[in-house]
Protein backbone atom coordinates (compact mmCIF):
# COMPACT_ATOMS: atom_id res chain seq x y z
CA UNK A 1 0.00 0.00 0.00
CA UNK A 2 1.41 3.41 -1.04
CA UNK A 3 0.86 7.15 0.15
CA UNK A 4 1.89 6.29 3.74
CA UNK A 5 4.14 9.26 4.47
CA UNK A 6 3.27 12.89 4.66
CA UNK A 7 5.17 15.94 4.68
CA UNK A 8 8.19 17.05 2.71
CA UNK A 9 10.98 18.30 4.66
CA UNK A 10 10.00 17.22 7.63
CA UNK A 11 7.78 13.83 6.75
CA UNK A 12 6.74 11.22 8.93
CA UNK A 13 5.99 7.41 7.75
CA UNK A 14 3.28 5.50 9.80
CA UNK A 15 2.83 1.46 9.79
CA UNK A 16 0.93 -0.87 11.69
CA UNK A 17 -2.98 -1.91 12.04
CA UNK A 18 -5.55 -1.64 14.43
CA UNK A 19 -5.08 -5.71 15.97
CA UNK A 20 -1.74 -6.26 14.93
CA UNK A 21 1.38 -6.59 16.89
CA UNK A 22 2.25 -2.84 16.97
CA UNK A 23 2.07 0.60 15.22
CA UNK A 24 4.79 2.92 14.57
CA UNK A 25 5.90 5.54 12.37
CA UNK A 26 9.45 7.13 11.37
CA UNK A 27 10.09 10.81 11.09
CA UNK A 28 12.63 11.86 9.11
CA UNK A 29 14.17 16.03 8.51
CA UNK A 30 14.43 16.49 11.99
CA UNK A 31 17.36 18.57 12.73
CA UNK A 32 19.98 17.61 14.97
CA UNK A 33 20.67 18.19 18.30
CA UNK A 34 17.12 18.88 19.12
CA UNK A 35 16.42 17.54 23.21
CA UNK A 36 13.75 14.36 22.82
CA UNK A 37 13.03 11.98 25.05
CA UNK A 38 9.92 9.26 25.27
CA UNK A 39 8.65 11.36 28.45
CA UNK A 40 8.06 14.34 25.55
CA UNK A 41 5.90 11.76 23.12
CA UNK A 42 4.51 10.28 25.94
CA UNK A 43 2.72 13.37 27.37
CA UNK A 44 1.19 13.96 24.65
CA UNK A 45 0.30 10.56 23.19
CA UNK A 46 -1.37 10.07 26.92
CA UNK A 47 -3.89 12.61 25.87
CA UNK A 48 -5.20 10.69 22.75
CA UNK A 49 -5.19 7.79 24.75
CA UNK A 50 -8.43 5.73 24.73
CA UNK A 51 -10.34 4.13 27.58
CA UNK A 52 -9.65 7.60 30.02
CA UNK A 53 -13.59 8.58 30.14
CA UNK A 54 -17.11 6.66 29.78
CA UNK A 55 -17.30 8.90 26.97
CA UNK A 56 -14.76 7.11 24.32
CA UNK A 57 -14.33 3.37 23.67
CA UNK A 58 -13.14 1.59 26.31
CA UNK A 59 -10.21 -0.60 24.35
CA UNK A 60 -7.25 0.16 27.05
CA UNK A 61 -4.09 0.65 25.34
CA UNK A 62 -1.55 2.26 27.53
CA UNK A 63 -0.14 3.37 24.17
CA UNK A 64 3.88 3.18 25.91
CA UNK A 65 6.41 4.54 22.90
CA UNK A 66 9.73 3.38 22.79
CA UNK A 67 12.29 5.37 20.61
CA UNK A 68 14.14 2.58 18.10
CA UNK A 69 16.84 4.96 16.68
CA UNK A 70 17.45 9.11 16.04
CA UNK A 71 17.78 9.92 19.59
CA UNK A 72 21.18 9.56 21.15
CA UNK A 73 22.07 11.15 24.54
CA UNK A 74 18.72 12.18 24.82
CA UNK A 75 19.54 14.28 21.71
CA UNK A 76 18.34 13.90 18.09
CA UNK A 77 21.62 13.09 15.80
CA UNK A 78 19.72 13.93 12.51
CA UNK A 79 18.66 10.52 11.07
CA UNK A 80 15.13 9.09 11.05
CA UNK A 81 13.55 8.58 14.32
CA UNK A 82 12.12 5.48 14.74
CA UNK A 83 9.39 4.93 17.50
CA UNK A 84 6.82 1.96 18.19
CA UNK A 85 3.84 1.19 20.11
CA UNK A 86 2.53 -2.68 21.01
CA UNK A 87 -1.06 -3.10 20.67
CA UNK A 88 -2.16 -4.44 24.42
CA UNK A 89 -5.80 -4.66 24.09
CA UNK A 90 -7.03 -5.70 20.54
CA UNK A 91 -9.75 -8.30 20.70
CA UNK A 92 -10.08 -9.42 17.57
CA UNK A 93 -12.58 -11.98 18.25
CA UNK A 94 -14.71 -9.06 18.21
CA UNK A 95 -14.84 -9.30 14.52
CA UNK A 96 -15.44 -12.56 13.74
CA UNK A 97 -18.96 -12.60 13.69
CA UNK A 98 -18.99 -10.03 10.81
CA UNK A 99 -15.44 -10.37 8.73
CA UNK A 100 -17.78 -11.29 5.78
CA UNK A 101 -19.84 -7.97 5.97
CA UNK A 102 -18.83 -4.74 4.95
CA UNK A 103 -19.64 -2.17 7.96
CA UNK A 104 -21.76 1.02 6.38
CA UNK A 105 -19.79 3.90 6.78
CA UNK A 106 -16.56 2.34 6.86
CA UNK A 107 -13.76 1.59 4.35
CA UNK A 108 -13.91 -2.25 3.77
CA UNK A 109 -15.67 -2.22 0.88
CA UNK A 110 -13.42 0.54 -0.69
CA UNK A 111 -10.26 -1.39 0.88
CA UNK A 112 -11.75 -4.64 -0.66
CA UNK A 113 -12.33 -3.10 -3.97
CA UNK A 114 -8.99 -1.58 -4.24
CA UNK A 115 -6.91 -4.20 -3.32
CA UNK A 116 -8.47 -7.50 -3.03
CA UNK A 117 -7.74 -8.27 0.68
CA UNK A 118 -8.62 -6.33 4.04
CA UNK A 119 -7.55 -6.86 7.28
CA UNK A 120 -11.43 -7.09 8.98
CA UNK A 121 -10.06 -6.59 12.37
CA UNK A 122 -11.13 -3.69 13.60
CA UNK A 123 -10.77 -1.93 10.24
CA UNK A 124 -7.02 -2.40 9.72
CA UNK A 125 -4.80 0.57 8.73
CA UNK A 126 -7.75 2.45 8.09
CA UNK A 127 -8.85 2.33 12.06
CA UNK A 128 -8.10 5.61 13.64
CA UNK A 129 -5.65 3.75 16.01
CA UNK A 130 -3.28 4.69 13.38
CA UNK A 131 -3.74 8.41 14.63
CA UNK A 132 -1.75 7.77 17.85
CA UNK A 133 1.49 7.72 15.46
CA UNK A 134 0.39 10.98 13.59
CA UNK A 135 0.08 12.25 17.69
CA UNK A 136 3.78 10.86 18.04
CA UNK A 137 5.16 12.68 15.15
CA UNK A 138 3.37 15.93 16.12
CA UNK A 139 5.08 15.71 19.71
CA UNK A 140 8.73 15.58 17.66
CA UNK A 141 6.99 18.91 15.52
CA UNK A 142 6.24 20.89 18.37
CA UNK A 143 9.90 20.33 19.38
CA UNK A 144 11.22 22.05 16.42
CA UNK A 145 8.56 24.85 16.55
CA UNK A 146 9.68 25.81 19.53
CA UNK A 147 7.96 27.49 23.02
CA UNK A 148 6.98 30.53 20.80
CA UNK A 149 4.40 28.74 18.89
CA UNK A 150 1.59 27.11 20.96
CA UNK A 151 -0.96 25.03 18.87
CA UNK A 152 -4.44 24.53 21.07
CA UNK A 153 -7.59 22.11 19.65
CA UNK A 154 -10.85 22.71 21.31
CA UNK A 155 -14.37 20.81 20.59
CA UNK A 156 -16.73 24.10 19.47
CA UNK A 157 -19.83 21.56 18.56
CA UNK A 158 -21.51 17.81 19.45
CA UNK A 159 -24.07 17.20 17.06
CA UNK A 160 -26.61 20.56 16.88
CA UNK A 161 -25.11 21.60 20.17
CA UNK A 162 -22.57 25.13 19.17
CA UNK A 163 -20.52 26.45 22.74
CA UNK A 164 -21.23 30.17 23.22
CA UNK A 165 -18.26 31.69 22.02
CA UNK A 166 -18.59 34.35 24.37
CA UNK A 167 -17.66 31.79 27.19
CA UNK A 168 -14.61 30.30 25.41
CA UNK A 169 -11.88 30.16 28.56
CA UNK A 170 -9.27 27.60 27.25
CA UNK A 171 -8.01 26.63 30.95
CA UNK A 172 -11.97 24.72 30.90
CA UNK A 173 -10.95 22.22 28.46
CA UNK A 174 -8.37 20.46 31.02
CA UNK A 175 -11.32 20.09 33.18
CA UNK A 176 -14.08 17.69 31.07
CA UNK A 177 -13.37 14.75 29.15
CA UNK A 178 -14.29 16.97 25.90
CA UNK A 179 -12.12 19.73 25.17
CA UNK A 180 -14.53 21.76 25.50
CA UNK A 181 -14.14 25.90 26.11
CA UNK A 182 -17.39 26.10 27.50
CA UNK A 183 -17.99 24.86 30.96
CA UNK A 184 -21.75 25.20 30.65
CA UNK A 185 -21.67 23.29 27.48
CA UNK A 186 -19.88 20.77 28.40
CA UNK A 187 -22.04 19.29 31.34
CA UNK A 188 -24.82 19.90 28.25
CA UNK A 189 -22.62 17.32 26.36
CA UNK A 190 -22.99 14.80 29.03
CA UNK A 191 -26.70 14.32 29.25
CA UNK A 192 -26.78 14.98 24.90
CA UNK A 193 -23.95 11.55 24.27
CA UNK A 194 -25.73 9.57 27.40
CA UNK A 195 -29.06 9.89 25.59
CA UNK A 196 -27.21 8.98 21.98
CA UNK A 197 -25.49 5.96 23.31
CA UNK A 198 -28.92 4.59 24.60
CA UNK A 199 -30.42 4.83 21.58
CA UNK A 200 -27.14 2.56 20.08
CA UNK A 201 -26.18 5.58 17.86
CA UNK A 202 -23.43 8.17 17.48
CA UNK A 203 -22.77 11.62 17.41
CA UNK A 204 -20.62 13.81 14.97
CA UNK A 205 -18.55 16.74 16.22
CA UNK A 206 -16.67 20.19 15.13
CA UNK A 207 -13.36 20.62 16.15
CA UNK A 208 -11.07 23.84 16.13
CA UNK A 209 -7.42 24.49 16.59
CA UNK A 210 -5.35 27.53 17.03
CA UNK A 211 -1.81 28.17 16.53
CA UNK A 212 -0.56 31.40 17.92
CA UNK A 213 2.81 32.57 17.95
CA UNK A 214 3.44 31.37 14.17
CA UNK A 215 5.77 33.93 12.25
CA UNK A 216 4.73 35.47 8.85
CA UNK A 217 6.60 34.05 5.66
CA UNK A 218 5.36 30.33 6.06
CA UNK A 219 4.22 28.45 3.00
CA UNK A 220 4.17 29.61 -0.60
CA UNK A 221 2.30 30.92 -3.11
CA UNK A 222 0.01 28.94 -5.83
CA UNK A 223 0.97 25.06 -5.08
CA UNK A 224 2.68 25.64 -1.52
CA UNK A 225 0.39 27.21 0.26
CA UNK A 226 -0.13 26.59 4.19
CA UNK A 227 -3.78 26.53 4.23
CA UNK A 228 -3.87 24.19 1.63
CA UNK A 229 -1.39 21.93 2.98
CA UNK A 230 -3.20 22.22 6.43
CA UNK A 231 -6.69 21.58 5.13
CA UNK A 232 -5.24 18.29 3.35
CA UNK A 233 -3.58 17.21 6.52
CA UNK A 234 -7.07 17.88 8.49
CA UNK A 235 -8.90 16.34 5.83
CA UNK A 236 -6.84 13.11 6.03
CA UNK A 237 -7.48 12.29 9.63
CA UNK A 238 -9.72 9.51 10.15
CA UNK A 239 -13.90 10.52 9.95
CA UNK A 240 -13.35 13.82 9.01
CA UNK A 241 -15.63 15.46 5.85
CA UNK A 242 -15.15 18.93 6.23
CA UNK A 243 -12.26 21.56 6.64
CA UNK A 244 -12.65 25.02 7.06
CA UNK A 245 -9.54 28.49 7.46
CA UNK A 246 -10.72 31.41 9.26
CA UNK A 247 -14.44 32.56 8.71
CA UNK A 248 -14.52 29.53 6.28
CA UNK A 249 -17.96 28.85 4.84
CA UNK A 250 -18.74 31.90 6.69
CA UNK A 251 -17.21 34.31 4.16
CA UNK A 252 -19.66 33.50 1.60
CA UNK A 253 -22.12 36.02 3.56
CA UNK A 254 -19.73 38.37 4.50
CA UNK A 255 -19.52 41.64 2.49
CA UNK A 256 -16.85 43.16 1.14
CA UNK A 257 -15.36 44.90 3.43
CA UNK A 258 -17.03 42.48 6.54
CA UNK A 259 -14.74 39.83 5.05
CA UNK A 260 -11.37 41.90 4.49
CA UNK A 261 -8.91 42.04 7.95
CA UNK A 262 -7.97 45.67 7.87
CA UNK A 263 -5.09 46.81 8.95
CA UNK A 264 -3.37 49.57 11.25
CA UNK A 265 0.17 50.51 12.95
CA UNK A 266 1.05 49.68 16.50
CA UNK A 267 3.96 50.60 18.26
CA UNK A 268 5.71 50.24 14.54
CA UNK A 269 4.00 46.44 14.20
CA UNK A 270 1.36 46.17 11.45
CA UNK A 271 -1.76 45.16 13.37
CA UNK A 272 -5.13 43.14 11.87
CA UNK A 273 -8.25 44.49 13.28
CA UNK A 274 -10.12 40.93 12.46
CA UNK A 275 -8.72 37.64 11.35
CA UNK A 276 -11.29 35.88 8.69
CA UNK A 277 -8.36 35.31 6.95
CA UNK A 278 -7.47 32.59 9.70
CA UNK A 279 -3.90 33.97 9.95
CA UNK A 280 -2.80 32.99 6.02
CA UNK A 281 -2.96 35.70 2.88
CA UNK A 282 -1.78 34.22 -0.02
CA UNK A 283 -1.01 30.75 1.28
CA UNK A 284 1.41 32.78 3.22
CA UNK A 285 1.34 33.09 7.13
CA UNK A 286 0.50 36.45 8.17
CA UNK A 287 1.46 36.34 12.12
CA UNK A 288 -1.43 36.02 13.07
CA UNK A 289 -3.13 33.05 14.82
CA UNK A 290 -3.94 30.42 12.48
CA UNK A 291 -6.93 28.67 13.21
CA UNK A 292 -8.40 25.37 11.52
CA UNK A 293 -11.74 23.68 11.78
CA UNK A 294 -12.98 20.66 10.49
CA UNK A 295 -15.82 18.39 11.33
CA UNK A 296 -15.87 14.85 12.45
CA UNK A 297 -19.06 12.90 11.47
CA UNK A 298 -20.84 10.16 13.73
CA UNK A 299 -18.60 7.31 14.08
CA UNK A 300 -19.94 4.65 11.95
CA UNK A 301 -19.60 1.56 14.35
CA UNK A 302 -22.55 1.27 15.97
CA UNK A 303 -24.76 -1.50 17.44
CA UNK A 304 -28.18 -0.30 16.67
CA UNK A 305 -28.99 -2.63 13.13
CA UNK A 306 -28.18 -1.30 9.47
CA UNK A 307 -28.32 -2.80 5.89
CA UNK A 308 -25.49 -3.67 4.20
CA UNK A 309 -24.02 -6.25 1.87
CA UNK A 310 -21.47 -9.31 2.40
CA UNK A 311 -18.44 -10.09 0.09
CA UNK A 312 -20.47 -12.68 -1.58
CA UNK A 313 -22.70 -9.79 -2.70
CA UNK A 314 -25.98 -10.65 -0.28
CA UNK A 315 -27.85 -8.40 0.72
CA UNK A 316 -27.91 -8.92 4.83
CA UNK A 317 -27.97 -6.53 8.21
CA UNK A 318 -25.49 -5.81 10.54
CA UNK A 319 -25.03 -4.53 13.99
CA UNK A 320 -21.48 -3.65 15.40
CA UNK A 321 -20.81 -4.80 18.82
CA UNK A 322 -17.28 -4.36 20.60
CA UNK A 323 -15.92 -0.91 21.95
CA UNK A 324 -16.35 2.39 19.83
CA UNK A 325 -16.41 5.90 20.41
CA UNK A 326 -19.67 7.58 20.74
CA UNK A 327 -18.30 10.57 19.52
CA UNK A 328 -14.97 9.67 17.48
CA UNK A 329 -14.51 13.78 17.30
CA UNK A 330 -13.66 13.61 21.37
CA UNK A 331 -10.29 12.04 20.59
CA UNK A 332 -9.96 13.67 17.27
CA UNK A 333 -8.56 17.02 18.96
CA UNK A 334 -5.08 15.82 20.28
CA UNK A 335 -4.83 14.33 16.21
CA UNK A 336 -5.77 18.22 15.08
CA UNK A 337 -3.02 19.39 17.12
CA UNK A 338 -0.23 17.09 15.98
CA UNK A 339 -1.12 17.71 12.37
CA UNK A 340 -1.30 21.19 12.49
CA UNK A 341 1.91 20.95 14.33
CA UNK A 342 3.24 19.00 11.35
CA UNK A 343 2.63 21.18 8.58
CA UNK A 344 4.17 24.46 10.69
CA UNK A 345 7.30 22.49 11.67
CA UNK A 346 7.25 21.45 7.53
CA UNK A 347 6.63 25.15 6.51
CA UNK A 348 9.05 26.13 8.79
CA UNK A 349 12.18 24.03 7.71
CA UNK A 350 10.87 24.83 4.15
CA UNK A 351 10.96 28.63 4.50
CA UNK A 352 14.13 28.08 6.48
CA UNK A 353 16.07 26.26 3.78
CA UNK A 354 14.57 28.98 0.75
CA UNK A 355 15.19 32.19 2.50
CA UNK A 356 17.62 31.59 5.26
Amino acid sequence: MSHNTFGHLFRFTTWGESHGPAIGCVVDGCPPRIALSEADIQYWLDRRRPGQSRFTTQRREPDRVRILSGVFEGETIGTPIGMVVENEDARSGDYEEIKDKFRPGHAEFTYQRKYGIRDYRGGGRSSARETAMRVAAGSIARKILGPSITIRGAMIQMGPHRIDRESWDWDAIEDNPFWCPDRAMAERWEGYLATVRKQQSSTGAVIEVVASGVPPGLGAPVYGKLDADLAGAMMGINAVKGVEIGAGMGAAELSGEENVDEMRMKDGEVEFLSNNAGGTLGGISSGQDVVVRFAVKPTSSISKPLKTVNVQGEEVDIATLGRHDPCVGIRAVPVGEAMMACVLADHLLRHRAQCG
